[in-house]
């Protein structure tokens, strides 16, 4: 049983959606802290004139709020700038039309944390692409379980029967892997293809939202999302 744990993101980049298409169970980590400058509200967008942020704003928020508890602000305008902005990055990409009408449909029921319109253009573009029928989506805040970082992790692995947890890069700064195999879960990396597909605005770039694939490739961009993973082990060493 394959699992990821991640916080929700913002019409993430398609590096997500293949953790998705690997993972048997994907849990939403949402009851953790809000760190500005992460992706859970913000995502880039390939232009004429360079990438750019696309940011959903914030209400009031405060330090030491979680996820789930960020509060988006309540006017239409960050909408409707979204909107403009992925209409004038996608002018004559062949499926433009189904991208913005995704982004559309996302924005237009007006969330009120960033946890829930985050998670919501996650589940959107994983329908799209067909990768919701083999994974199943959980929220941590329904296990109850206490704690924070690899413990909480496990913990949360080990509850819904996992056998192996999938991860990013990022992990490899503090997770303990030999705890992991200690409980008989194994621990897998991705390894990013970064699959090149037809893309406007000049050279290739991966780290855009994965709207951008849509918009150029439709729902034949699936064959894009083609990463696989590496073993803990190999991944450290061959990053060391």
């Amino acid at each position: 049983m394959r699992v990821v744990i991640s916080q929700s993101m913002y019409f993430p980049w398609v590096g997500l959606l293949e953790q998705i298409r690997l993972a048997d169970i994907f849990i939403h980590y949402d009851d953790v802290q809000f760190s500005k400058g992460s992706f859970s509200n913000r995502v880039q967008v390939k232009t004429a004139e360079g990438r750019a942020w696309m940011t959903v704003p914030l209400s009031d928020h405060r330090l030491g709020q979680t996820i789930d508890e960020v509060r988006i602000k309540p006017t239409s305008s960050w909408r409707d700038r979204h909107l403009a902005l992925l209409e004038k990055s996608f002018t004559g990409a062949p499926h433009a039309g189904d991208a913005l009408e995704i982004a559309a449909s996302v924005t237009a029921k007006g969330h009120s944390t960033v946890a829930k319109v985050s998670r919501e253009s996650m589940l959107a573009l994983s329908r799209y692409f067909g990768l919701d029928s083999d994974t199943r989506f959980m929220d941590s805040r329904d296990f109850d379980i206490p704690g924070s970082s690899t413990e909480r992790v496990l913990a949360l692995v080990k509850a819904v029967g996992g056998t192996d947890y999938i991860t990013g890069h990022g992990a490899r700064n503090y997770l303990d892997h030999q705890l992991f195999e200690s409980r008989g879960v194994s621990v897998s990396y991705m390894d990013y293809k970064c699959v090149p597909y037809p893309q406007n605005h000049g050279d290739f770039t991966p780290y855009v939202t994965a709207l951008d694939l849509v918009a150029n490739c439709g729902r034949g961009g699936r064959a894009s999302i083609a990463s696989g993973t590496r073993n803990w082990k190999e991944f450290i060493d061959g990053s060391s």
